[in-house]
């Protein structure tokens, strides 16, 4: 089945499992060698990476002073997920990207109450705000110099 799938998303945990690797990157690699495409191994409180053919690529998972409830925060991750590659009609690098960045938002809000609760009452306004909350935390201000000549 693993061959047959563009996209496989699962946990840290299931991916040592599948893979028999403890170290993330190397189980990836693992992964992959069997036939997705693009795998996204979620890491709860801290956060999800892509692994594709353009290497790996890191979402942080929000920080939050009080989570309620984890429950369901994966499951909210993931739905989020296909339905913005859904909504966009783009599975593309850089949508898949995008729609990381999409379902972490959704995750972070689902912890914040009980079940489905907070994700009952979210807005559109919540949502844009969470991710221009999330630009900020991974913004770092344009062309990074370091180095003199």
């Amino acid at each position: 089945m693993l061959k047959r799938i563009d996209l496989l998303v699962i946990n840290d945990e299931e991916a040592r499992e599948l893979s028999g690797i403890q170290n993330i990157s190397k189980a990836a690699a693992e992964i992959r060698k069997r036939g997705p495409k693009n795998l996204i191994i979620k890491r709860g409180e801290f956060g999800a990476m892509l692994f594709d053919g353009n290497g790996a690529f890191f979402v942080p998972g929000y920080p939050l002073e009080e989570v309620l409830d984890p429950t369901g925060a994966g499951d909210t991750f993931a739905g989020g997920l296909m339905g913005y590659l859904a909504r966009n009609d783009d599975t593309g690098t850089h949508a898949l990207r995008r729609a990381m960045f999409f379902a972490s938002s959704l995750g972070s809000f689902c912890v914040e109450d009980i079940g489905p609760a907070r994700l009952r009452s979210l807005g559109p306004r919540d949502l844009a705000r969470r991710i221009d909350q999330f630009r900020g935390l991974v913004d770092y201000g344009g062309e990074l110099s370091f180095i003199t000549e």
